[in-house]
C-alpha cells in the first residue's frame, strides 16, 4: 500500500482511545529516513486537522560517529523547513556489562530521551513493519518468551507520558517512496550496514532471503507478534490475579501459597511482581535459579539470587523481590532540622512536634544523632517494663535479618532513644512530643 499521513493519523486517533490527548508530539527524530517522514506527515496531518497539540524533534547525538556534528546541523534545519521547534542532546554512551554497543546507544537515547516528557506527552519513535519483524527474529533467537515475541508495542508508558510507534504497519519500502516523492535529504548512518551487530545482519542477510521466498514475511510476522501481544496480556491478566490472591504487596510473597501454584505460574507471577516494582526481569537462568535455590530452600536458610538492579532473598516464609540499591547503609549524622534522608533506598527520617506521645522537646533542642547498628544496643521500649536487647527485639518482631543492621538509631548522646519509628525509648518522652515518621521505609517484614 501507498503511505500517506492518513494512515499515521488513524493509528494515532486508536491510540487516543487509549490514552487520551497528548499534552506534546515529541518526534525521537535521528534525521534517517523513517524518522523525517514521521516528522513530515505529522505536520501534515496536524496542519490539515488544525490541530494545536505542539510538534517538538529532539535528536539524540550519540557521539559515535565522525559526522555527527553535522547531523546535528543537518536535523536542524530539516526541522526549520517542516516548522517544527527543535532540540539536540549529546548523551555519553557507556558500554554496560552483558551489552554491546547498539543496546548501550539505546539505553542511554531513551535514558536522555525520558527526561524530556513531561505529563502526558507522547514520544513517537518511527519504527516500521521491518523494525518489528527483525525484533520478533532477535528476540526469539535469544529464547523469549510471549512478551519478547510481541516484539515492539504499539503504546505504553514511558516516563509521565507516553511512547507511541504509529508505523508499525507500514513497510518501509514505502516510506522510501513518500521521502522520494517529497524530496527528502536524509542521514545514512554507516553503522547501520556494519554486519557485525545482530539487527544488521538479520536486516541485510537474513531478511531479503525470507522475502524472497515469501514476498509478505514481515505481514505473517506483524501477525506473529500481534497474537503473542494477546497471549503476553493474557498472562499479565493471569499474574495480576494470581498476585491479589498472594500478597497485597509486590516485595513480599508467602512461599507457601506461592509453591501451592505450577511452576509456570510461580515464574510468571514473579516476573509480574518485579515489572510491578519497576525492577528488571530475571532472565530463564536467573529465574530458575530463584525457583531452586530460595523458594525451594529450607525455611531456616536466608539464600539470595542478584542480577543487576535486583536482590531477592528468602526469609522464613516470604520471597522477598527488592532494589539492589537496599545495600545502602546508615551513616553517622546529625539531626539539625525537621527531616534527614537516610541514602538511597532507605527513605527519610521526619520529625514533627504533635499532641501526642513522641521523643522529648527538650532532647530534640539539645541534639539527637543517627547511627547505624553495631550490635549491643539495649533500649527500654515505651509500654515495656524493663531494658531489652535491640537484637532480641528485632527477632521478635521478625525484622529481615539484611535491614536490622540498615534501621536508623537515634541517639541523645550515647543514649538510645528511638529506632525508626518502630520504638521509642520510655524515659526519652514526653506529651506532647516529637513524633518519628519514616518515609519510603523499605519492607521490614
Amino acid at each position: 500500500m501507498n503511505f500517506t499521513p492518513a494512515i499515521i493519523a488513524k493509528q494515532l486517533a486508536e491510540l487516543e482511545s487509549f490514552a487520551g490527548k497528548p499534552s506534546r508530539y515529541i518526534v525521537a527524530f535521528s534525521g534517517g529516513l523513517d524518522s523525517s517522514v514521521l516528522l513530515h506527515a505529522l505536520v501534515n496531518i496536524l496542519t490539515e486537522e488544525k490541530n494545536e497539540v505542539p510538534i517538538f524533534a529532539i535528536h539524540i547525538d550519540h557521539g559515535l560517529q565522525l559526522e555527527s556534528s553535522s547531523w546535528v546541523e543537518l536535523c536542524r534545519k530539516t526541522a526549520a523547513d517542516f516548522g517544527v521547534e527543535f532540540q539536540s542532546i549529546k548523551v555519553n554512551v557507556q558500554l554496560k556489562s552483558g551489552k554491546g554497543p547498539e543496546a548501550s546507544a539505546r539505553d542511554a537515547r531513551y535514558s536522555a530521551l525520558c527526561t524530556e516528557i513531561c505529563d502526558d506527552d507522547w514520544l513517537l519513535t518511527a519504527h516500521h513493519r521491518e523494525d518489528q519483524a527483525e525484533t520478533l527474529l532477535l528476540n526469539l533467537i535469544r529464547g523469549s518468551g510471549p512478551a519478547g515475541v510481541a516484539g515492539i508495542s504499539r503504546i505504553r508508558r514511558f516516563g509521565a507520558g507516553w511512547l507511541a510507534r504509529p508505523m508499525l504497519n507500514v513497510d518501509q519500502a514505502d516510506l522510501q517512496s513518500y521521502a522520494n516523492d517529497n524530496g527528502f535529504r536524509w542521514i545514512e548512518d554507516p553503522s547501520n550496514t556494519d554486519r557485525r551487530f545482530d539487527r544488521n545482519f538479520l536486516r541485510h542477510e537474513i531478511m531479503p532471503r525470507l522475502k524472497s521466498r515469501w514476498s509478505d514475511i514481515t505481514a505473517r510476522l506483524q501477525r506473529s507478534a500481534v497474537h503473542a501481544g494477546d497471549a503476553s496480556q493474557l498472562l499479565i491478566e493471569l499474574a495480576q490475579i494470581d498476585l491479589k490472591n498472594l500478597s497485597s504487596n509486590s516485595a513480599r510473597i508467602p512461599i507457601d501459597q506461592l509453591t501451592d501454584l505450577p511452576v509456570g505460574r510461580q515464574r510468571n507471577v514473579i516476573r509480574f511482581a518485579l515489572r510491578n516494582q519497576g525492577l528488571s526481569t530475571p532472565t530463564t537462568a536467573q529465574l530458575n535459579r530463584v525457583i531452586h535455590e530460595v523458594i525451594l530452600a529450607r525455611e531456616d536458610a536466608q539464600p539470595l539470587v542478584t542480577w543487576p538492579g535486583v536482590v531477592v532473598r528468602r526469609y522464613r516464609n516470604s520471597l522477598y523481590l527488592m532494589p539492589e540499591s537496599l545495600t545502602a547503609t546508615i551513616e553517622s549524622t546529625p539531626i539539625l532540622g525537621n527531616e534527614l534522608l537516610l541514602g538511597h533506598g532507605l527513605g527519610r527520617l521526619s520529625f514533627e512536634l504533635k499532641a501526642n506521645i513522641g521523643l522529648s522537646k527538650e532532647l530534640f533542642d539539645n541534639g539527637l544523632t543517627v547511627k547505624a547498628r553495631i550490635g549491643g544496643e539495649r533500649i527500654s521500649p515505651l509500654g515495656q517494663s524493663h531494658t531489652r536487647e535491640l537484637k532480641k527485639l528485632l527477632q521478635e518482631e521478625g525484622i529481615v535479618p539484611w535491614m536490622r543492621d540498615r534501621l536508623p538509631l537515634i541517639y541523645s548522646g550515647d543514649r538510645l532513644v528511638a529506632v525508626g519509628d518502630l520504638w521509642l525509648a520510655a524515659d526519652a518522652v514526653s506529651n506532647p512530643g516529637i513524633v518519628v515518621c519514616w518515609a519510603g521505609r523499605p519492607a521490614l517484614h
